[in-house]
């Protein structure tokens, strides 16, 4: 999917955060039976911009800054969904694992590119 215009590119980021909250609605799901899909885009939207800040001020230091990174967006799902950071660190798996699913059976059919906002690494 390419966006050549602040339409498209709107667009494009729109359904790779529904497709990134997806991933923590079905982590939150699992893992502490949290059932608010409008609470995991909120989430999402605040991990993508917590991490891309932490990745923006330390990302460039080697291991610490992706390390760092990674901790605060576990810290943002620690503050957002009950229990504590080992369920928050579960939550974050479980999303990731799903995003990667979703995003290569897109990608498989043509739909997307592969990569969704909310969810390092993928």
């Amino acid at each position: 999917m390419v966006a050549a215009s602040p339409i498209g590119s709107a667009i494009v980021f729109v359904v790779s955060l529904l497709i990134g909250a997806l991933g923590i609605y079905v982590g939150a799901r699992i893992i502490v039976g949290a059932d608010d899909y409008d609470h995991a885009i909120v989430t999402a939207l605040i991990g993508a911009i917590v991490w891309g800040l932490v990745g923006f001020f330390v990302g460039w230091i080697p291991l610490l800054g992706p390390l760092l990174a990674l901790l605060a967006y576990i810290g943002v799902i620690n503050f957002q969904y009950p229990g504590d950071w080992t369920a928050a660190a579960m939550i974050g798996l479980v999303a990731w694992v799903t995003v990667l699913v979703v995003l290569y059976a897109l990608a498989a059919l043509g739909v997307t590119a592969f990569d969704a906002v909310g969810i390092p690494g993928a």
